[in-house]
């Protein structure tokens, strides 16, 4: 996950200038994109120099979607510059330069920089690391330019692109309700807002609410919509080493290999990718696309964990990790549960707390052999394990953290144990699981 290891040093800085930052504008969040693009045009207009670009909005596989694009044009032998949020770990996640994660020295001088050039005029974090991540893309060459939304779509930061190569809207569901809007329709709305003149937009399934709000908007703005079981189906197939995948969009088809991502959620997100980028014309090769689809990388997204945590289970358990946190993620979370019959499922549990825990458990309590409440000590804005637990019906028990968690699991046969519920947490997780020993 970290192509760039880090520096203690400048870690320590990089987290002190963004503590400055945060004092320009307190506000976590604040929709729009005036301050940025008054900011954009003082550094001379670097989002008008990028690559081809192709913009992602979603409630959830968002992420996925940018995985496989990535990974699908890495494959051709392309640059493949990407903006992605939340880092689970370290700032630094976000930002990947031609292939490479930013190294801290280019991130500070970066931050450095942009806040020079701001003097001290209203900003918001999240504004100066699009404004970082799009100043370093103009500067370095690349072939593609993977733009992931980081909340809604039409008052994001992202949306100062004015004419991306190809956009792609993975499944929305309900979440950031104080944000985007009360209803499916006003927050699909939102998220439709990426959707420019004349460019493609990729979406995969929606319910009718969704897929009608796109379906309008695509029309209104003179926009090709690009929808599963319209424009592009995708279908499981058996091969010899698992469950392969059929695609069919106007290009023709492909016969494709079983998903790196695990979870058949994740078969949405492949053909949204393949039909965007296809979409986007830049020349990828049928080869390179399964390539893509094979090999694509996405931490914390059923991820399975090897490391320390993962030694704290009796021999033969499994461990996996994944960020699901609102509704539509505990969907596709109970729909994978579901396929893990064969063995127990025990279900660790961390949120946030601006999110509904009542509607991301409902759905996976069914599958739950066992259900735990977590919060761990440095996980941001941590619901509480009551809280948790009383969203639960009173049937998860405290852990309160994952280790005690892990440590009270019930003996038993060989079983699976899922952590979920925060992106916040899945970072707490990995750093406790990772190859360096827990201080």
């Amino acid at each position: 996950m970290s192509d760039n290891p880090p520096n203690p040093r400048l870690q320590g800085r990089i987290s002190a200038l963004v503590a400055r930052l945060h004092a320009l504008y307190p506000l976590m969040i604040d929709l729009g994109t005036a301050r940025l693009e008054r900011l954009l045009r003082d550094l001379g207009d670097p989002h008008l120099a990028l690559p081809p670009v192709i913009h992602v909005a979603g409630t959830n596989g968002k992420g996925s979607t940018c995985a496989f694009l990535r990974a699908m044009a890495e494959a051709q032998g392309m640059r493949v510059h990407v903006f992605i949020s939340p880092h689970l770990v370290r700032f630094n996640e976000r930002i990947r330069i031609a292939g490479e994660l930013v190294s801290d020295a280019v991130l500070e001088a970066t931050f450095e920089e942009i806040e020079r050039v701001n003097a001290g005029q209203e900003i918001t974090v999240f504004e100066v690391l699009t404004a970082a991540a799009l100043l370093l893309f103009a500067r370095n060459p690349a072939e593609l330019c993977v733009l992931e939304v980081g909340l809604g779509g039409r008052y994001d930061a992202t949306n100062v692109i004015p004419r991306p190569a190809a956009c792609a809207i993975a499944s929305i569901s309900m979440d950031h309700r104080e944000m985007l809007g009360p209803t499916l329709a006003k927050i699909a709305g939102e998220k439709a807002g990426i959707i420019k003149p004349g460019v493609p937009v990729a979406t995969g399934h929606q319910v009718a609410e969704v897929m009608q709000v796109l379906h309008a908007t695509a029309a209104e703005i003179g926009a090709p919509l690009l929808a599963r079981d319209a424009a592009w189906t995708i279908t499981p197939t058996i091969t010899p080493t698992g469950t392969g995948l059929h695609f069919r969009d106007a290009h023709g088809t492909l016969d494709l290999p079983p998903p790196s991502l695990p979870g058949s959620f994740q078969h949405d997100n492949v053909g949204i990718a393949l039909a965007a980028l296809r979409a986007a014309g830049l020349g990828v090769s049928d080869q390179a696309l399964a390539r893509g689809v094979g090999s694509a990388q996405w931490p914390a997204r059923m991820q399975r964990l090897s490391g320390h945590l993962a030694a704290q289970l009796p021999p033969g358990w499994e461990l996996w990790l994944d960020g699901g946190h609102n509704p539509g993620g505990g969907a596709a979370l109970a729909e994978h549960l579901a396929g893990w019959g064969d063995r127990p499922r025990h279900v660790i549990v961390g949120m946030k707390r601006s999110k509904d825990p009542t509607e991301f458990l409902r759905p996976i309590l069914p599958h739950a052999s066992t259900l735990w409440a977590v919060a761990e000590p440095e996980q941001h804005l941590a619901l509480s394990v009551s809280d948790i637990i009383a969203a639960s019906g009173d049937i998860a028990r405290p852990g309160p953290t994952v280790r005690d968690a892990l440590a009270q699991l019930p003996p038993g046969p060989a079983a699976r144990v899922l952590i979920c519920g925060s992106l916040y947490l899945a970072g707490e997780v990995l750093k406790l699981d990772s190859d360096t020993p827990p201080t």
